[in-house]
This record gives C-alpha cells, sequence and structure tokens, in this order.
C-alpha cells in the first residue's frame, strides 16, 4: 500500500505562485511514475504534469512554461512549482503514484486563484 499526502495549496491573486508537494510512505522501494491531476468544479479530472523515477516529464499544454513538475526519490517525494497563476488554474490538485503495477492517489488539495 502506498499512502499519498498532499500539501502546499491555498488561496493565490492571479500572477501569484505556490509550490505543492506529495509525500509518499508505506512499504514502498521506488516508485515509477509520479504525477499531478486536477479536476475543477463541474470538469473531469485532468492530467497537470508527471515525472518518472528517471526524471522525464510530461507536461499539459495549458500550463507549459509556469508549472515544473520535480520529484525527490529518496524522499519519495513529488513537487509542482505553480507561477504565473490564473484563475483557471482553480481546482482540487491531486498527487497520483503508480507502483507494482497499481495507482495510488492522495486526497487532494485545493488551489484558488482570486484577487
Amino acid at each position: 500500500q502506498v499512502q499519498l499526502v498532499e500539501s502546499g495549496g491555498g488561496l493565490v491573486q492571479p500572477g501569484g505562485s505556490l509550490r505543492l508537494s506529495c509525500a509518499a510512505s508505506g512499504s514502498i522501494f521506488s516508485i515509477n511514475t509520479m504525477a499531478w491531476h486536477r479536476q475543477a468544479p463541474g470538469k473531469q479530472r485532468e492530467l497537470v504534469a508527471s515525472i518518472t523515477s528517471g526524471g522525464s516529464t510530461i507536461s499539459a499544454g495549458s500550463v507549459k512554461g509556469r508549472f515544473t513538475i520535480s520529484r525527490d526519490n529518496a524522499k519519495n517525494t513529488v513537487y509542482l512549482q505553480m507561477n504565473s497563476l490564473k484563475p483557471d488554474d482553480t481546482a482540487v490538485y491531486y498527487c497520483y503514484a503508480r507502483y507494482s503495477g497499481n495507482g495510488y492517489w492522495g486526497r487532494g488539495t485545493q488551489v484558488t486563484v482570486s484577487s
């Protein structure tokens, strides 16, 4: 089993920045893919960015150039640095990890971009 705990969400003004963190715990050796997804009210959950244990990344077109995903393999922690935030980025952000053929989700952290 893998437990994921997100932190770092909150309220920020347009143009501001936030850094999300997600720490994985449990009887794990090495997690392959870790990712951030988000779900806005009335919309489907969507991939924001993902990163493999080797450091390969994928980002959604809507966040390229503004969001950066990174990870600390020794700590089994993934980060999402979000800059130049827009009101459209408002959503619940979920951490995801793929381990031993299974997918695991965190409970989510709310990000609200508003003046």
